[in-house]
C-alpha cells in the first residue's frame, strides 16, 4: 500500500475536522458557556498530529484500489477519534468509551446515544437537555458531515486525491452502485453536496417558520438529512407538540431516503427519471403499506382512530426505515405486531445512493426477484430468464455481490446479538441493538428503546456496536476486504 498517500489524506481530513471545531466553540461563546478552552485544546490536538504528518507525506499522491478501501475505513475511525475529543475534554462525557461511542454513532449517522434520562453520568440529570449548546451542536454537526460522506466531502473541497478519487467514491458512497452524475468524480461530489446543503438549509427555514427555536431548527436539520436522529430534546421530536413540525421532518426524512442522484436530475428538470425509477416506487409503496398496517393495528387496539394515530404511524415507519431514528411516540407501547413490523424495516433501509442505513431496497428487490426467477427456472430449466429491476438488466456479478452481502449482513447481526446476550441482555434487547447498530438506526427495543439509551451497556458491548455501526455505514465489504488474503498480497 502507499502508506504515505493514505497518511497524507488522513492528515488533511484530521485538519479539516480540527478547523470545524471552531463552530461549536462559537456556539458555546454565543451562549456564554465556560468550557470553551476544551474545543481549542481538541483542535490543537488535531493540528499537532495532522500538520507534521501532512508535511512529511505531502509529495505523495498515488492511490491504488487497495489504498482506497483502506483510506475510507481509516477515515471514519480517525474522524470518530477526533470527534470524541470535544465530548471528552469538555467533561460532557468524561468516560472515553462513552465519548467514542457517541462520536462513532454520530459520524456513522446511527443516532444511538449514551445520554438520556437513564444515565451513568450524574452531572447530566436532565439527560440530553443538560448538555452545553456547543456539544449539542457538535453532535449534530458530526452526523451532518458523516451523512453524505467524509470522503465525498473531502473530494469536493480538496483537489488532493487526483485519480484515486474514483476508488474512494465507489468505496464510500452509500448504496449498491455508486452512480456518478458527471464524468469527473470531483464534480459529482460537489453536486451531491450542493443538493445536500440545499435541502438542509431549506429544512432549517421551514422548521423555524413552523415555530421551532432557531438553535433546535439548525440541529435537527443537521441530523435529518443524514438520517442521523440526534435530537436536542430527551423526548426527541415528541417534545414539539406541533403536527406541522412533525410533518416537515417526515417530508425531509422521506427526501433523505431517496437516491441523491435522482434529486439532482429532478432539480435540473429531468422529471422522467424520478417518475420512472422502479426503486422509488417500491420505496413509496413500502412506506405506505407499513404506515397503513401499523395505523390499523394501533388504532384498533386502542379504539382511537384519530389523526394522531396516523401521524405517529407514518412518522415512525419513515424514521425506522430510513434509519433516522427520531421518535414521536414510544413504539414499545404498541402491539407486538407493530414492533415486529418496525424491526423488519430496520433491515430494509431506504434507496441505494441515499444517506440511510440498512441493506437498501435495491438489494431487497433484487433478492426477491432472484428467488422468483430461480423458482421459474425449476419449471423451465432451459429457459433464459433475465433478471431486471425496472428497465435495468442485472448482471450475475451484481447478483453474487448481493447474495454475499445479504449472507454476511445477517451473519454479523446474529453473531453480534449472540455476543450481546453474554452481557446478560434479554433477547429482545440484544437482537434490537444488533439490528439497530448494523442498520445505523439508533433506537432499538427492550433496554434500548426510543425512551432509553445505551449508557448501561457493558463497555465491551459499546465497542462492539461501534464496530457494527462502521460496518453498516461502509456497507461491510469496504472493511472486510482489508482482512482478505488477496488484499495483503
Amino acid at each position: 500500500m502507499n502508506i504515505k498517500t493514505i497518511l497524507n489524506i488522513l492528515a488533511a481530513m484530521l485538519a479539516i475536522i480540527g478547523v470545524s471545531m471552531l463552530f461549536p466553540f462559537f456556539v458555546g461563546y454565543i451562549y456564554g458557556e465556560s468550557n470553551l478552552s476544551a474545543y481549542l485544546f481538541s483542535m490543537a490536538g488535531c493540528f499537532l498530529v495532522s500538520v507534521p504528518v501532512w508535511i512529511f507525506t505531502r509529495r505523495s499522491r498515488k492511490l491504488s484500489i487497495k489504498d482506497g478501501f483502506a483510506l475510507v475505513t481509516f477515515a471514519w475511525i480517525v474522524v470518530a477519534i477526533a470527534g470524541s475529543l470535544p465530548f471528552y475534554f469538555t467533561g460532557a462525557i468524561p468516560n472515553y468509551t462513552d465519548a467514542w461511542f457517541e462520536a462513532m454513532s454520530g459520524v456513522t449517522t446511527t443516532g444511538a446515544t449514551i445520554i438520556g434520562n437513564i444515565t451513568t453520568l450524574p452531572h447530566l440529570e436532565n439527560g440530553i437537555e443538560s448538555l452545553p449548546k456547543g456539544i449539542l451542536f457538535w453532535r449534530s454537526f458530526l452526523q451532518w458531515i458523516g451523512g453524505m460522506g467524509i470522503i465525498v466531502f473531502t473530494i469536493a473541497i480538496l483537489p488532493l486525491l487526483g485519480v484515486g478519487g474514483v476508488q474512494l467514491f465507489k468505496a464510500e458512497v452509500p448504496g449498491p452502485v455508486a452512480d456518478k452524475i458527471k464524468p469527473r468524480v470531483k464534480e459529482t461530489a460537489k453536486i451531491l453536496w450542493m443538493v445536500y446543503v440545499g435541502f438542509t438549509v431549506l429544512q432549517m427555514g421551514l422548521l423555524r417558520i413552523a415555530g421551532m427555536p432557531l438553535f433546535d431548527a439548525i440541529c435537527h436539520a443537521f441530523t435529518t438529512m443524514p438520517t442521523g436522529g440526534f435530537s436536542t430534546q430527551n423526548a426527541s421530536i415528541a417534545a414539539y407538540n406541533s403536527p406541522l413540525i412533525q410533518y416537515i421532518i417526515i417530508f425531509f426524512m422521506f427526501v433523505a431516503g431517496i437516491n441523491f442522484t435522482l434529486h439532482f436530475r429532478t432539480i435540473t428538470g429531468n422529471f422522467t427519471a424520478l417518475f420512472k425509477d422502479y426503486e422509488l416506487k417500491v420505496y413509496i409503496l413500502t412506506i405506505l403499506f407499513a404506515t397503513l398496517v401499523i395505523f390499523l393495528s394501533i388504532s384498533s387496539s386502542s379504539s382511537d382512530w384519530s389523526h394522531n394515530g396516523f401521524m405517529v404511524s407514518l412518522f415512525q415507519s419513515i424514521a425506522i426505515m430510513t434509519g433516522t431514528g427520531y421518535a414521536n411516540a414510544d413504539y414499545e407501547m404498541w402491539p407486538y405486531f407493530c414492533q415486529l413490523a418496525l424491526f423488519i424495516l430496520m433491515f430494509f433501509g431506504a434507496m441505494g445512493g441515499s444517506t440511510s442505513g440498512g441493506m437498501k431496497l435495491t438489494r431487497i428487490i433484487l433478492l426477491i426477484k432472484y428467488a422468483a426467477t430461480e423458482t421459474r427456472r425449476m419449471l423451465h430449466s432451459r429457459a433464459i430468464i433475465p433478471l431486471r429491476i425496472g428497465e435495468r438488466s442485472i448482471g450475475d456479478d451484481i447478483v453474487r455481490n448481493t447474495l454475499g452481502f445479504f449472507l454476511i449482513y445477517l451473519s454479523i447481526f446474529v453473531l453480534t446479538a449472540l455476543v450481546l446476550t453474554t452481557f446478560n441482555l434479554d433477547l429482545i434487547s440484544a437482537f434490537g441493538a444488533a439490528a439497530s447498530a448494523i442498520g445505523n438506526v439508533g433506537p432499538a427495543f427492550g433496554e434500548f428503546g426510543p425512551t432509553d439509551n445505551y449508557a448501561l451497556l457493558n463497555p465491551i458491548g459499546k465497542w462492539l456496536l461501534s464496530f457494527c455501526m462502521l460496518l453498516g455505514r461502509l456497507e461491510i465489504f469496504t472493511i472486510l476486504v482489508l482482512f482478505t488474503r488477496s488484499f495483503r498480497e
